[in-house]
């Protein structure tokens, strides 16, 4: 039997093993046998930090974690009595707590319908993978002794995702662990073994029968691993991305341009999102990478000159995402930044041309916003060429295009480009009511900043508005 006291000894572990050493006390004053389990094992294993705690009793799981948690100052425990499990909000590691239980699985649900308080290893059959379905006693006479009845250990060194049992059984009770397959393979950079993957392939179109927030509650922490492109190719070859992403499956062998080293629509958008991944931890801007070039599969033509063409796909695209963020279920802030971020990704090129005005610079920063930057390194990132003196080119155009961005930002002190003159004062001035010529008012007096007519101040824009106020009255 292995021991793993030392793993426990680094600095990084001294507050997870203090904790982990008073709930093996509350065990024992419990007569119940206690482990440490899950991700917290492999984590260790791993030499990774720890973010949460789970652990497993053999007994009463809900009784248990109202100790612990009233041993280490906690007032509030969430139970779920149905699962005998309870969530104890400890920071900084939030602890879970279960009871050993074996479960069953109707046909056409992924939640359990029959719960079986059980043993250590039955408990850890019911698991996603081998590498999380190890336990450590903590029980205080044999605290660091690991039990491993399905050779998890190995299956790290090896770099390997297994499934303990039938990988039949294990994706079809619950099909969510197919993206969860993805999931650790893309973070980790393990493979998935042979019949998992072909189990994943044969079951993929039980993942219809989970919810959609909790399909893209995994989506989203695929697109924030190291290199996204591991899981979602996993996806799209185990016919997962055709259920859960229809969007982005059809990219799948649809040709563009050579001009952009990848012929394949598909190929392209990975190495994008890869290429922001490099360039930001931020999931909102690597989703965005995979959504840019939504629409074109729906806008390729083919012109006799130019090969394939892709025609307003940065419009339609944007427009195609309110049906993506209402099927997954996106929130409205990220809805509009994909959409945003769709639609503008093509117009910072545009203003490399020499006779491009300060207008146009301007009026991309204004529909940027607060997005600007996240624009740009978007627009880095597209550039997936192989060839040095193309990338040399592209990266040389789009610091043509800070630069004029900033040179705009000098010129102007950039108030956000809201009228100087408030709503009441037009009215006053104008003679008129409340009402849409008020706002029509106000737009001539911002493109006038905008199209630098006027300055950006309020003695300027009052000047204007007494100008053409009898344009409106």
């Amino acid at each position: 039997m292995l021991f793993i006291n030392d793993l426990l000894n680094k600095e990084q572990y001294i507050e997870v093993k203090n904790l982990l050493a008073s709930a093996g006390k509350i065990g024992s004053g419990l007569n119940q046998e206690v482990y440490a389990v899950g991700g917290l094992l492999r984590d260790f294993l791993l030499g990774k930090n720890v973010n949460d705690i789970d652990l497993m009793t053999v007994g009463d799981g809900i009784r248990f974690a109202k100790e612990l948690a009233h041993s280490i100052g906690i007032n509030r425990v969430v139970s779920f009595n149905k699962f005998g499990t309870a969530l104890i909000p400890n920071k900084p590691f939030q602890i879970e707590v279960a009871t050993a239980r074996g479960e069953k699985y109707d046909a056409n649900s992924r939640k359990p319908s029959k719960i079986v308080y059980t043993n250590v290893e039955e408990d850890l059959s019911r698991r996603d993978f081998t590498i999380n379905a190890m336990a450590m006693d903590i029980y205080s006479k044999d605290f660091g002794k690991l039990y491993d009845p399905f050779k998890g250990i190995e299956d790290l060194k090896n770099k390997c995702l297994r499934t303990p049992l039938d990988p039949d059984e294990t994706f079809s009770d619950d099909p969510l662990r197919m993206m969860r397959a993805a999931y650790f393979a893309s973070k980790l950079g393990f493979r998935i073994e042979k019949d998992c993957l072909h189990s994943m392939k044969r079951q993929s179109k039980r993942i219809e029968i989970v919810s959609a927030e909790r399909i893209t509650e995994e989506f989203i922490k695929i697109l924030s691993t190291p290199k996204p492109s591991i899981g979602l190719k996993i996806l799209q070859n185990t016919g997962l991305m055709e259920i859960v992403f229809p969007e982005i499956h059809t990219m799948h062998g649809m040709n563009q341009s050579t001009e952009w080293h990848h012929k394949d629509i598909f190929a392209h958008t990975l190495q994008v999102v890869d290429n922001s991944a490099k360039l930001s931890e931020k999931m909102e801007l690597r989703f965005a990478a995979l959504v840019h070039d939504i629409a074109k599969p729906s806008t390729r033509r083919i012109d006799e000159k130019k090969g394939y063409t892709f025609h307003g796909h940065d419009v339609v695209g944007g427009k195609m995402i309110n049906k993506v963020a209402n099927r997954m279920r996106l929130s409205n802030k990220l809805s509009a930044y994909l959409k945003k971020m769709t639609r503008l990704h093509l117009r910072p090129i545009a203003l490399v041309k020499s006779e491009v005005t300060d207008s146009a610079v301007r009026r991309l920063m204004v529909a940027a916003e607060d997005d600007l930057y996240d624009l740009m390194l978007l627009c880095r990132a597209d550039i997936t060429t192989k060839n040095p003196k193309r990338v040399k080119k592209y990266l040389s155009n789009f610091e043509l295009v800070e630069k004029k961005m900033k040179n705009v930002m000098e010129k102007d002190t950039l108030k956000a480009f809201q009228s100087p003159i408030k709503g009441k004062e037009i009215m006053n001035i104008c003679g008129i009511k409340e009402g849409p010529m008020v706002g029509h008012i106000k737009k001539s007096i911002e493109d006038a900043i905008l199209d630098g007519k006027i300055d950006n101040n309020y003695e300027s824009a009052k000047n204007l508005l007494n100008k053409i106020k009898s344009n409106f009255t």
